[in-house]
């Protein structure tokens, strides 16, 4: 399944930003899926004679309707009349040679476009096309290795057809392979014998490549093992397990099949500006209106998820506020079967099209009209499909908007407020601000709001949580750390160019504060970029302590430069901080770690990327300290450490973290089935007496445990279950109250901590013992 937002509107003009999205890889694969509408006619009784007629006539359409499925299905499993070869347009060579132009004249670093530029562009398309090496051989890699070297000089005359010529290969081996896998579940599955000690490598990045078509046999017919033993685990069937997976592989082979020379295009440009570094990428029109919908935190359309189902385009969800939530006629589950522009225009079929097809007809400008045929989730046939109008306006994505709460802290008995503010990204409307508009988005307008609602909310310290904090603005750090301190420099910029080597500081001018009280900044490995700027600035400052884990390490800077066709995002310059150290490659060190599940992946963060920059540092900025920070973290982390000992969440997390590891160091997968089911429950029971070790230490209810059902095994007695599953209704009753997050409950007490060894302890807002009492007193209330 695939979603996506649906309707966007891009940016005009130059927009700095400082932009990450950790782990993610260019997909060109995804299941969607094919199915058979069937339209059923119902028609008044007849006599007899005639309704005998009217039955054999049925039976006779019922027998050529199935004959007519059956050579559906035949001809979809015809490589020959899926594959279409793709060229190029006129268009994209064009833009090949002004994309070559802007990386040359105006990235960071000096961009030389020779035989070993060639090599890496030739390397990393193959990397991006088939890195796992589960589609082409040994010879298909031969065959194109000619073009290696000539890369290079393709693009620079704009000649694209080598980067088709390439993909094309590949898409007929792609569709070769998924007809091959769907012939082969469909007939083979029943001569699996899970009983032998066979394995499937997990990570086929470094493995060569396969030296014949029977080896890639052997290497998916293990894939479909696998993914046979792992349905079957779980208590399905065979007859279910060959439906699912028949239907899974049809539906990439449908989707596979409808890749156009755009899709090519945009993976190959892409390609060969991430070999530049790994934060430079190509947009072409389509996508450069995903990127600018990020940035602004806004859309302009009916406001809906769609995604890919069968051959249906199908609402996930609405965004709520949104024209179609506003409406009340479109509902989650619905499916979109037709789109008409306005009041009067004609209503195009969209059964079947792709998502990016149908996205382009439904957005659209503020104020006009979409219409949508829709068929509604509960609807068997086209017959109760309705049409829906709906009047477009700008939806705002609120789950990228900062927000804030406020959690109470027990300490010794005592509560102390702790305002907590989450800023997902560093956002910014350049549309709006460009435009004149008083009322844009701005993350760093946003949180100054907040901070003024917890001031009087009476909150002793503030939390600044920037977990997963992929960066934004960089304009908007600069503007976030102002907030919290007097007029001073908060990040230095690098420039390239003509500017080349050139060291600006760029800081905050306006010496009123926001907020001055206790101040902590929470961060993980996700946390990038903008978010590292902010970090490593309030750490410099000594305005405020740094927890969590340590950041990505992206400390480059894009700029978001226009073209005839799409758009190139490329790194201008690189940002340090006051103190003269780039967070390139090495990010933020938290003053205080905390566990961080991101501590198992390996391949996270910018060192691990390609191409990466490497870290250096600047000339230190004059500034001062706000507080004599440094002298008191030996103290907070030892009472930090003392608490984290005894903590069940803390020692659960640990726990989960080196389980993690340990499951990813492990190679292969086994294909028998006693050998994985032993393996499965014993990960299984570890966590699952790690997280109910976790919760009794807490008072909490505790998890009941469940034997996974194989599909050989008798569900059980029907009372065990029933007494089981009431047992389940009562212990989630028992937790409907949502446990706090730990790291943040932690983050309040070492704040507590820290305003105490600053010599300015907090106030308590209440005495915890006399809550709980008045809280035990109203739950027998109400009992």
């Amino acid at each position: 399944m695939n979603t996506a937002t649906h309707e966007f509107k891009p940016a005009t003009g130059h927009q700095l930003s400082a932009k990450v999205l950790p782990g993610v890889q260019l997909r060109l694969l995804a299941a969607f899926g094919l199915s058979l509408l069937l339209a059923w006619m119902m028609s008044s009784p007849l006599s007899a004679q005639e309704d005998a007629g009217a039955q054999l006539s049925a039976v006779e359409q019922e027998a050529a309707d199935s004959v007519a499925a059956e050579e559906e299905l035949r001809e979809s499993l015809d490589v020959d009349s899926l594959y279409r070869a793709m060229a190029p347009e006129p268009i994209y060579g064009r833009t090949a040679i002004e994309l070559l132009r802007e990386l040359e004249t105006k990235h960071y670093s000096p961009v030389v476009f020779d035989n070993n530029f060639s090599t890496e562009v030739f390397d990393n398309y193959i990397d991006v096309l088939d890195g796992s090496r589960l589609y082409l051989t040994q010879s298909d890699v031969d065959e194109i290795n000619d073009m290696r070297q000539s890369m290079d000089d393709s693009l620079k005359n704009g000649d694209l057809q080598p980067a088709y010529e390439i993909y094309n290969l590949y898409h007929r081996r792609v569709l070769e392979r998924l007809v091959w896998t769907v012939e082969f579940v469909e007939n083979e599955l029943d001569s699996f014998d899970f009983t032998v000690d066979e394995e499937l490598i997990i990570d086929r990045e470094d493995a060569p490549w396969a030296t014949s078509v029977e080896e890639l046999d052997e290497l998916w017919r293990r894939r479909i093992k696998n993914s046979t033993l792992s349905l079957s685990l779980t208590g399905m069937d065979m007859e279910k397990v060959e439906e699912r997976l028949s239907k899974r592989y049809r539906n990439q082979l449908t989707q596979v099949a409808k890749t156009n020379e755009r899709d090519v295009y945009q993976a190959y440009m892409a390609t060969v500006a991430r070999t530049v570094d790994p934060h430079t990428s190509y947009f072409s029109p389509r996508d450069s209106e995903n990127f600018n919908m990020g940035l602004r935190g806004s859309l302009q359309g009916i406001g809906a998820q769609l995604t890919s189902e069968d051959e249906y385009t199908k609402v996930a969800e609405l965004i709520k506020g949104g024209p179609a939530e506003q409406a009340g006629e479109l509902k989650a589950g619905d499916r979109i079967i037709g789109i008409a522009q306005g009041d009067d225009g004609e209503m195009q079929d969209v059964i079947g099209l792709r998502l990016d097809d149908v996205v382009d007809q439904i957005r659209g400008e503020k104020g006009t009209i979409v219409r949508l045929n829709v068929l509604p989730a509960e609807a068997t046939s086209e017959i109760g499909a309705r049409e829906i109008v709906i009047t477009r306006d700008t939806v705002e994505l609120s789950e990228q908007f900062a927000r804030s709460e406020v959690l109470e802290v027990d300490i010794d008995d005592d509560l102390y407020r702790i305002g907590v503010i989450t800023l997902p990204s560093f956002y910014f409307d350049f549309e709006a601000a460009s435009a004149g508009l008083t009322d844009y988005r701005s993350s760093a307008r946003d949180v100054r709001a907040l901070l003024e609602e917890l001031k009087q909310d009476d909150v002793e310290a503030v939390v600044v949580d920037l977990r997963y904090n992929g960066g934004g603005s960089l304009n908007e750090a600069n503007e976030l750390v102002g907030l919290f301190i007097e007029s001073g420099p908060t990040v230095q910029i690098r420039y390239s160019g003509q500017r080349n080597g050139f060291v600006r500081s760029y800081g905050d001018a306006d010496p009123d504060v926001v907020y001055d009280g206790p101040l902590a900044v929470l961060v993980n490995r996700a946390s990038a970029s903008a978010s590292e700027i902010f970090a490593g600035a309030i750490q410099d400052y000594q305005r405020g302590v740094v927890l969590g884990g340590q950041t990505f390490g992206k400390g480059t800077v894009q700029e978001i430069i226009p073209m005839d066709y799409g758009q190139v995002k490329l790194t201008r310059s690189k940002f340090y901080r006051i103190s003269g150290a780039s967070t390139q490659h090495r990010g933020v060190l938290p003053d205080i770690e905390f566990p961080d599940r991101y501590q198992a992946i390996e391949s996270m963060g910018e060192s691990n990327l390609d191409g990466a920059l490497p870290w250096d540092t600047v000339r230190p900025v004059e500034y001062k300290s706000y507080h004599p920070l440094r002298q008191v973290i030996p103290e907070l982390q030892a009472r930090h450490e003392l608490r984290a000992e005894t903590n069940p969440d803390f020692i659960y997390l640990k726990g989960t973290v080196e389980r993690m590891i340990e499951a990813r160091e492990r190679k292969t997968i086994p294909l028998n089935r006693e050998v994985l089911k032993a393996q499965r429950d014993a990960d299984r029971r570890e966590a699952f007496d790690a997280n109910n070790a976790r919760l009794q230490a807490k008072g909490l209810p505790l998890e009941i445990w469940r034997e996974e059902e194989s599909g050989d095994e008798e569900s059980g007695d029907d009372s065990e279950n029933e007494e089981l599953a009431a047992l389940d209704e009562e212990s989630d009753a028992d937790e409907e109250k949502e446990e706090d997050d730990p790291l943040l409950l932690e983050s309040g007490r070492i704040l507590v901590d820290m305003a105490e060894l600053l010599g300015n302890p907090m106030t308590a807002a209440h005495d915890a013992t006399s809550v709980r009492a008045a809280l035990n007193t109203l739950e027998l209330s109400e009992q």
